[in-house]
């Protein structure tokens, strides 16, 4: 008898795991210098593939100078209304990417928004 409501415990479907809100799962990405990295996760935080997220990356872009201009695409174009929520986020990534001194940020900020369909100005960006 105790056979039998093992058999049935482990035979339950698994609860499917609550949704968490893209936002947080963004900001939680984010590493301690300011940037993101290029990886799946922020692919699928931000309803992208991560083959289109390579595919879309300028040449002259290192990946996480991409990734974190995508990023910040993504939060002021996809979610203004919650800028006060990530306003502080946003100036740590920006005043890492302006250490940075990449060249080609407007070329990233351009292929960012055609990739996520935002119309984000760089100047928006604090870049």
């Amino acid at each position: 008898m105790a056979d039998e409501c093992m058999e049935e415990e482990f035979s339950m479907p698994a609860k499917p795991k609550p949704q968490r809100d893209p936002l947080l799962e963004l900001v939680s990405l984010q590493k301690a210098s300011g940037c993101w990295e290029l990886e799946p996760e922020l692919a699928k935080t931000l309803s992208q593939t991560s083959q289109d997220l390579q595919d879309k990356r300028p040449s002259m872009a290192n990946k996480e100078v991409w990734a974190t201009i995508v990023a910040l695409v993504w939060l002021h174009g996809l979610k203004a209304d919650a800028k006060d929520e990530w306003e502080l986020l946003v100036m740590k990534a920006a005043t890492w990417l302006r250490s940075q001194n990449a060249a080609g940020l407007s070329e990233c900020v351009e292929a960012a928004n055609a990739l996520l369909g935002c119309s984000v100005q760089k100047d928006a960006l604090g870049l």
